[in-house]
């Protein structure tokens, strides 16, 4: 699966310096939120900065593809604005949230075994299918699958097919980068996140893939493309 993960040309055009650090977990035994993952989004509270410059392109991005990022925030832009009460929803995703917070870093996070093929960023048609709102319109940038769009608008709105819930065991971590975040930093939030993840399932198993439009770089423990 993530060797088979794909960001499409298009996409690569509209935003050349975007990369995406892909992250499975195989094994996972997640279950509801506790005291453990409600310290990981309240310590991660304490260093939201909404204003970090990873958010400006983020908003810039929206625009560059028609979407209005005052009325469809980036994820990362929604989780900051909320983070001294952002609602436990399980370990997993109250791990990943927690990342993404502390990181200033757009996290998505699906259950594997509820893909139907790849994992694809691509520009919608205005054709495809989406379980949890209205169908993307043209031009609007896509995660999908085979089955349909998995999330609307890069990072907006996941679909209901493949979120995570108490009874995954196998998730896909999409980390999505934009100028001026720094690579260091990028490497450091999947760090933080597999480490978050072992802290859960200490059995778990950890692969990650950078995907960006130039040359790969590969960080500690982490495949190359």
């Amino acid at each position: 699966m993530i060797e088979q993960v794909v960001v499409d040309e298009s996409v690569r055009a509209l935003r050349p310096d975007f990369a995406v650090l892909v992250m499975t977990a195989h094994g996972l035994r997640n279950g509801p939120g506790g005291s453990e993952s409600a310290s990981w989004l309240s310590s991660a509270a304490r260093t939201a900065n909404p204003d970090d410059p990873h958010v400006q392109a983020w908003r810039a991005a929206y625009q560059a593809f028609g979407a209005k990022p005052s009325r469809t925030r980036p994820s990362v832009d929604a989780l900051l604005r909320r983070a001294d009460a952002l609602p436990s929803i399980n370990r997993v995703v109250d791990a990943y949230n927690a990342v993404s917070v502390e990181y200033a870093l757009p996290i998505g996070g699906e259950d594997l075994d509820k893909y139907l093929g790849p994992a694809r960023l691509t520009v919608a048609t205005g054709r495809e299918t989406f379980d949890a709102d209205e169908p993307p319109l043209p031009g609007e940038v896509i995660w999908r699958d085979d089955e349909g769009v998995t999330c609307r608008r890069w990072n907006w709105r996941q679909c209901v097919r493949t979120r995570i819930t108490e009874d995954t065991r196998n998730a896909l971590f999409l980390l999505e980068r934009l100028e001026p975040y720094p690579w260091e930093r990028l490497h450091a939030a999947g760090e933080a996140l597999a480490t978050r993840l072992r802290a859960i399932s200490p059995e778990v198993e950890i692969e990650g893939r950078l995907l960006k439009a130039s040359t790969i770089r590969t960080g500690s423990g982490q495949k190359g493309e």
